[in-house]
């Protein structure tokens, strides 16, 4: 039996401190709305990461990335949820029953394209197991994918059950490993090594002290820009440049978490403009991209064994949800570019090359345009 290599969360794997370095730290500030501690999906109170890496040999480059909503059982206090498409070349499983009652019931666990089933089947069996689930004869579990096949030998479907249980269990609500780690390992974007990102935006108590975070699973295409500036034009480096070929093809996992309370109706109004926030980075939806906003409330949950027939809520008026939709767009754009910073070169199946973005070369183009 072949032997894996598993990375947990907290543990960090840079060798190279300026390769792996965020651009925030390197300068490059993206948006105007102060981040959270952490500039991570973690900063929403009660949300907690964990990811799994699978790499060995030249053929495995893949891996698991969870989401957990909220330390309680998430079948029984569902979140307020909502998924929006914005290219549905993919495979998320769960989509319809969110579509229909506005609520995600287990962790949301992001993998590779063929690995979902088996990602489907671990969730049932960490939900079904939960103390207080024995009844339970119906589970809606949420599992997003991007395809890793070009660094990794994705037929051999290496991600196993024990490893997204070992995800769920390794999760935390510290810092998030980002680049080449988790779902992220053997991702592409924009023609370079893509992988994992995330960031906050925390509003201003007048904009009403919400907090929203992101984390990104890129594998997607188009003409790279990082903060406004043409990175991929500069270097060459770009979709449709020679032929009309599936170099943009790819996927965008997007889940967004807020504190705010919001109801299904209004987070599906906030996935929208994640949507918008890739678009900054240059992503351009191709034909081939499965790009997913998942996106949910920590506030406002939804009990399965309600003591009566009607709940009352405390939610966001439409006049005051303007803020949380350029918290997300920054959020999103950041999460996207700190996955390109944060990624390493990588070598995979068939002797396939993912570069990872030259951050001199960047930094100096940032300086070019005044950034």
């Amino acid at each position: 039996m072949k032997k894996f290599f598993l990375l947990l969360l907290s543990v960090s794997t840079a060798v190279n401190v300026y390769a792996q370095t965020r651009p925030r730290e390197l300068g490059i500030k993206i948006g105007v709305l102060p981040t959270g501690t952490l500039n991570a999906i973690t900063d929403v109170t009660g949300v907690k990461v964990g990811q799994i890496t699978l790499s060995e040999g030249t053929d495995i480059r893949t891996g698991v990335t969870a989401i957990v909503p909220h330390d309680g059982n998430i079948f029984q206090q569902k979140v307020p949820a909502a998924i929006y498409i914005g290219n549905g070349f993919g495979k998320l499983a769960g989509y319809s029953q969110v579509e229909e009652l506005g609520t995600i019931e287990t962790p949301i666990i992001l993998t590779n394209t063929l690995n979902v089933p088996t990602a489907v089947d671990a969730l049932l069996d960490w939900t079904l197991g939960q103390t207080g689930n024995e009844n339970v004869r119906s589970v809606n579990p949420v599992v997003g994918e991007t395809n890793d096949g070009y660094l990794n030998d994705i037929r051999s479907r290496y991600v196993k059950r024990e490893h997204v249980l070992n995800a769920l269990a390794q999760a935390g609500s510290g810092p998030v490993a980002e680049g080449n780690v988790g779902a992220g390992t053997g991702t592409v974007c924009f023609n370079w090594k893509g992988g994992i990102g995330t960031s906050s935006r925390k509003l201003p108590v007048k904009l009403g002290g919400y907090t929203v975070g992101v984390i990104v699973q890129t594998n997607f295409g188009g003409v790279l820009k990082v903060n406004g500036v043409p990175v991929g034009e500069e270097l060459g480096k770009y979709a449709f440049k020679e032929s009309l070929d599936k170099s943009s093809d790819g996927s965008c996992m997007i889940v967004v978490a807020t504190d705010a309370p919001l109801d299904a109706r209004n987070l599906k109004r906030l996935a929208k403009r994640a949507i918008m926030g890739m678009a900054q980075t240059g992503g351009i939806a191709s034909n081939g991209s499965g790009d997913y906003v998942i996106a949910f409330s920590t506030v406002n949950r939804v009990l399965q064994d309600a003591p009566q027939s009607t709940y009352g809520a405390t939610l966001l008026n439409n006049d005051y949800v303007s803020p949380l939709f350029l918290a997300v767009i920054e959020a999103t754009e950041e999460a996207i570019i700190n996955s390109l910073f944060m990624a390493k070169t990588t070598t995979g199946t068939q002797g396939h090359l993912a570069e990872e973005l030259p951050k001199e070369k960047v930094l100096e183009l940032m300086k070019k345009y005044g950034h």
